[in-house]
């Protein structure tokens, strides 16, 4: 029963009611940051069974919130997790790669393996690290996501009112960014206007998948040739659309899958780049850009990608 395991508690029901912070913000991306201690799955599971109510009826996951809305969490056991500080090596490789901070708007070169923010099992994500490496750093907001597995510039805003002007450039596709991939196979074309339409599947670990799907959603990406080395390719993606795995799935279902995806990618490849070394997927954010805001940045491109790609000198 209750009393066995002194880390649970059970929570009263919770009446949230939706305030411009959450205005047009999808029902479960509100709950993955009101309930930050409950994994994912646990979250789609208590909407799947109707107990989240808005407005007093059941929703689903992708419902769009309005302010003023009112939110229904039913009671539920959480088991007390000891809030993870961020290790010491872990704050100081963000402090090392602060690449912009101005005006409330910060932007990280994220290191490899770290995911963009906790849940699914990760206690601590890039977002908990950086609210606690210092108190300027307290209010901040992702603006969007990398992959775990996905190095380079992510943006946040410090303030709500700069994460509000943020979101509206990128719900309004004005925002560029640019990611350099490595990929199996010697790409056949200078350049590839690439348009499918992409569905994304939750799986009961909370993972996602994404596949190609008429129902799905479009995504859209430029690929450029940068260069060919030894049956590889330098790819630059120009990201029209911003859909989770969007560049992954893509390149994959062209035949040139990334080195390294262990979801999208080609097993044998991995491997061998694994024996030699590579433990990571060559996908990076080189640069990200908001045009109307006079506001763009860049990260260096990751030292394996120059050797592989045979450039020791690097660029």
């Amino acid at each position: 029963g209750m009393k066995d395991n002194p880390n649970k508690k059970y929570t009263l029901a919770k009446k949230y009611k939706v305030t411009d912070e959450y205005n047009l913000v999808r029902l479960d991306n509100c709950l993955f940051s009101q309930l930050r201690y409950l994994p994912r799955s646990k979250v789609y599971s208590i909407i799947r069974k109707g107990e989240v109510r808005v407005n007093g009826s059941r929703s689903k996951p992708y419902r769009k919130l309005k302010i003023g809305d009112i939110v229904r969490i039913p009671p539920h056991i959480v088991t007390e997790r000891k809030i993870s500080l961020p290790s010491k090596s872990l704050e100081d490789i963000l402090k090392d790669n602060i690449v912009f901070n101005k005006e409330s708007i910060l932007v990280i070169n994220k290191p490899v393996g770290l995911a963009s923010h906790g849940g699914s099992g990760i206690s601590l994500g890039l977002i908990e690290a950086i609210r606690q490496i210092n108190s300027e750093f307290r209010q901040a907001q992702l603006v969007h996501r990398l992959d775990r597995e996905t190095s380079g510039c992510i943006v946040l805003a410090l303030k709500k009112s700069v994460l509000r002007k943020l979101n509206q450039e990128l719900r309004e596709g004005r925002v560029e960014k640019k990611y350099l991939a490595i990929v199996k196979g010697e790409w056949s074309r200078d350049f590839q206007l690439v348009k499918s339409n992409l569905i994304k599947n939750v799986l009961r670990s909370g993972e996602r998948e994404v596949r190609t799907s008429s129902s799905g959603k479009e995504a859209r990406t430029e690929f450029t040739l940068i260069k060919k080395h030894k049956g590889l390719s330098l790819i630059g993606c120009r990201l029209l659309t911003g859909r989770t795995h969007q560049i992954r799935v893509q390149i994959s279902n062209l035949g040139h899958p990334i080195i390294g995806d262990k979801k999208y990618g080609d097993s044998e490849t991995n491997h061998i780049f694994k024996k030699m070394g590579v433990n990571r997927m060559l996908l990076h954010s080189k640069s990200i850009s908001f045009p109307r805001l006079n506001f763009s940045c860049t990260t260096d491109v990751p030292e394996v990608f120059n050797k592989i790609m045979g450039d020791e000198e690097g660029k």
